[in-house]
């Protein structure tokens, strides 16, 4: 059997403070301690490896994502703990893919010749389907000073020149990596026409690094994960296996 530990054991050993370790227990994160005859609580092995496990998680995921995986995890079949796990490894493997996916978008911009001065210019329509988008993303993306078109005509129709189609350009690309808006007029705010998309790939590349990041933590959080998937705690029930 496990040493009994007490809560300040379970902090030391994991980081956390003797109240988080406490709060961790209260929101399901970890297994409920068992109790001494004068009412202390008193840990063991599972507790640390479930609290180091979610660290890794929040981590990887976020905190909100790492406490739903826990308390899903925990007393589940096998099989349907090891297919929770597997998909946030799925999901991070989608954002690197999507991220990549833009950066050739970029690439390919870059390549691209572009003279600003040529007096090129699109509709919406057209940039729209250029881009791939529906006209109102790119009414969206006017409205949050992401784009700033040209208004012609008595009735203020929208065209785009070379460097507004440039940029266009770059949001849509940045938006299927998964970019939200706040992030987007970090990065439109420092283009200026096509240079401007070296901006957008430094942002892609700290995305990849983060991404990385996150998903070195997952790994990490992989061993602790299995020993509370395998050795679930006596209040947790059978598992069908």
């Amino acid at each position: 059997m496990d040493r009994p530990q007490r809560t300040v054991d379970v902090a030391r050993a994991t980081g956390y403070s003797v109240q988080q370790v406490r709060d961790l227990e209260r929101l399901g994160v970890l297994p409920p301690a068992d109790r001494e005859p004068n009412g202390y609580r008193a840990y063991g092995a599972r507790h640390v490896r479930a609290a180091r496990a979610y660290r890794g998680l929040a981590t990887a995921v976020g905190p909100v994502v790492a406490r739903r995986t826990m308390i899903e995890v925990r007393g589940a079949p096998l099989v349907d703990a090891a297919a929770a796990v597997d998909e946030l490894h799925a999901q991070l493997a989608t954002e690197r893919a999507r991220t990549l996916q833009a950066l050739d978008a970029l690439a390919t911009i870059r390549a691209e010749p572009a003279d600003p001065s040529s007096g090129a210019v699109l509709t919406i329509t057209e940039l729209a389907d250029a881009l791939g988008v529906r006209t109102s993303a790119l009414r969206h993306w006017e409205a949050e000073h992401l784009l700033t078109p040209e208004r012609v005509g008595s009735l203020g129709a929208r065209v785009y020149d070379a460097a507004a189609i440039a940029t266009a350009r770059v949001v849509a690309a940045l938006r299927s990596a998964g970019y939200g808006i706040p992030a987007l007029r970090a990065v439109v705010g420092a283009l200026d026409g096509l240079d401007g998309t070296v901006d957008a790939e430094a942002a892609l590349r700290e995305r990849l690094e983060r991404i990385a990041g996150r998903s070195v933590a997952l790994l990490r959080a992989g061993a602790d994960l299995a020993v509370v998937v395998e050795q679930p705690s006596p209040g947790d029930g059978g598992r069908d296996r």
